[in-house]
């Protein structure tokens, strides 16, 4: 070889490397200056983060990232501030809630008289409007029957039909005008599972629990496509403006997968979305079965995830729905009642754990959460499967003996801790149905997770707001904002704020299998985080439920920024 070859060939190998070199220290985005809480128990803080190409490339000290801050793109100085993984809601309803934005809210309405307001304004406000929709209503505002009727209605909107939904989402508080389009009369038969409350004459009250809301609910108006669209877009800002950077709906966005789909490919998807197939008795169906597995076959990216179940075996609490092992406290007539027939739950069960789909049960009552665990068991059993997969939902009361089942069986306990704020409604209705010893047992956060179960926490929103730190602070102190009960509700059940945080990030990853790409900050995962407005591990508990979001980022895209929420990208942008 000649000098000149060998001078040659030196030359390219020098550049060879150089490039090499800067490849490995580029990246698009860098974090500096920032108090990073990865939710990796070997490295739980950072102080700087690289991303490149959508993934964390780099996390740890100032020195450690530096190589990456001389060749990025974009250097953002966190000013101290805490940056968080993105938070995960692991149990939503998202087309419902981002629909919702537009309709009478109710949530916070303290009075019947402060609803009747409410109602009347947004009818005065929306004279062409041919229904008055909206919801958020609690049952303590009814007094001791805890139930509303069409009347209380009528007198603020009597020439409109109204429809408002319970904050629960399982009792639907209608007008005179309402009822009679639909068609509702003494004669109207109950649909299976559901009521229509009817008074001593059999006329109905205006109250319709579980699926009796769909007799009206089925004449409300059909939104058109464009309109869901652009419901979504507020429901994905709104979102991102709280932080969440995946959410898990629960059953009611399934048809509407397509619209999901239509945002991802115009750049416009900004929060990642598992969406569960909602299941209706009596049983699992091959039409169901190929539904189920066509979404899991067209929707499995990061952005859009298939596969998963959702089945409601009970109803809830406040309006006696809830299947129970012993009467109800407050009216020994009572017990709940299944949706299912046991048997054919379990068959579905076993079949859906053998085609590798995730189960969510809905399960409140402690009958239908013994049923869940159950079947769980027995699908383990018998197709040889294990590990934290399937999960049940809601889990507001729960046997002795079934606490620690969530651990030994690998059952996810998805449940949502602002259900438990103790306001009225929780102590006076809940309550009082429940009775002291289901109280004592009541969201059991702490045992569970004592007894080797793992919580995902989630909203159910528009059931309660989606801003995950008002469900942080409940988890923590198990008090409402104004520190009432002293000393909080049911205390022991109550977690740290560690695990109040993981159960909104890892946690919930974990609950998908998705936690080797998201869930928390490791080099190699997907960069979803966020900054936030205050240093949640340095403030008094009670000050939790004031923290917002200062920026969120998905991908390493930012979606939100609160100084300038029009500068905000498309997390999306360049997907197909």
């Amino acid at each position: 070889m000649t000098a000149t070859v060998r001078t040659a060939a030196l030359a390219a190998l020098l550049i060879s490397t150089w490039s090499v070199s800067r490849a490995q220290t580029s990246a698009d985005l860098v974090i500096t200056h920032a108090r990073i809480f990865t939710e990796n128990a070997a490295a739980p803080w950072a102080e700087a983060m690289a991303v490149q190409n959508g993934r964390i490339v780099a996390v740890g000290s100032e020195v450690q990232v530096a190589a990456f801050r001389k060749n990025a793109k974009k250097v953002v100085d966190a000013q101290g501030k805490l940056v968080l993984p993105g938070f995960h809601d692991a149990h939503i309803h998202f087309m419902e809630g981002s629909v919702s934005l537009n309709g009478v809210g109710l949530d916070g309405a303290k009075s019947l008289a402060e609803v009747q307001r409410l109602v009347k304004e947004y009818a005065a406000a929306h004279p062409k409007a041919a229904w008055i929709l909206g919801r958020g209503w609690s049952y303590d505002i009814f007094g001791e029957a805890a139930l509303p009727k069409r009347q209380m209605l009528d007198l603020v909107v009597a020439d409109r039909p109204v429809y408002l939904e319970g904050y629960d989402g399982h009792t639907a508080w209608v007008n005179s005008k309402a009822l009679e389009l639909a068609g509702v009369t003494k004669s109207t038969p109950d649909p299976a599972n559901g009521t229509i409350v009817r008074d001593a004459n059999g006329e109905a009250t205006g109250a319709l629990k579980e699926a009796a809301q769909d007799v009206v609910g089925a004449h409300t108006p059909e939104l058109t496509r464009p309109e869901r669209l652009a419901a979504l877009r507020a429901g994905l800002r709104h979102a991102s403006a709280n932080g969440l950077t995946r959410v898990r709906s629960a059953g009611s966005d399934f048809e509407y997968l397509d619209l999901f789909d239509e945002l991802r490919k115009s750049g416009e998807l900004t929060v990642r979305q598992t969406v569960a197939y909602g299941l209706e008795p009596p049983e699992l169906t091959p039409e169901a079965l190929n539904k189920i597995e066509k979404a899991r076959r067209h929707y499995h990216d990061d952005w859009i995830n298939g596969g998963v179940v959702k089945v409601f075996l009970d109803g809830v609490v406040e309006s006696h729905t809830a299947a129970m092992l012993t009467p109800y406290s407050d009216d020994p007539s009572l017990m709940g009642k299944m949706f299912w027939d046991v048997d054919k739950y379990t068959a579905a069960v076993k079949e859906l754990d053998k085609r590798g789909f995730t189960v969510m049960t809905h399960a409140i009552g402690e009958k239908a959460v013994r049923t869940a665990l159950d079947a769980y068991e027995a699908a383990a059993k018998a197709n040889g499967t294990s590990g934290r997969d399937h999960s049940i939902e809601h889990i507001e009361t729960c046997s002795e003996a079934d606490r620690s089942r969530f651990g030994k069986l690998h059952v996810v306990a998805g449940m949502q801790p602002l259900h438990t704020y103790p306001d009225t409604d929780t102590l006076q209705v809940w309550a009082k149905n429940a009775g002291p010893d289901r109280v004592s047992r009541a969201w059991s956060w702490h045992t569970i997770q004592a007894g080797g179960g793992m919580l995902a926490f989630g909203s159910d929103w528009p059931v309660v707001t989606l801003n995950p730190w008002y469900g942080v602070q409940t988890a923590v102190t198990r008090q409402t904002r104004e520190g009432k009960p002293e000393g909080g509700w049911i205390p022991g059940e109550r977690i740290s704020l560690e695990e109040a945080i993981a159960g909104y990030t890892l946690n919930a990853a974990k609950a998908e299998h998705r936690d080797r790409d998201e869930g928390s900050l490791v080099q190699g995962k997907l960069a979803d985080f966020i900054i936030v407005s205050q240093d949640v591990f340095r403030i008094p508990a009670r000050e939790l439920w004031k923290t917002t979001v200062e920026k969120t980022y998905v991908g390493g895209r930012m979606v939100y920024d609160a100084n300038n929420a029009t500068a905000a990208g498309s997390a999306t942008a360049g997907v197909n």
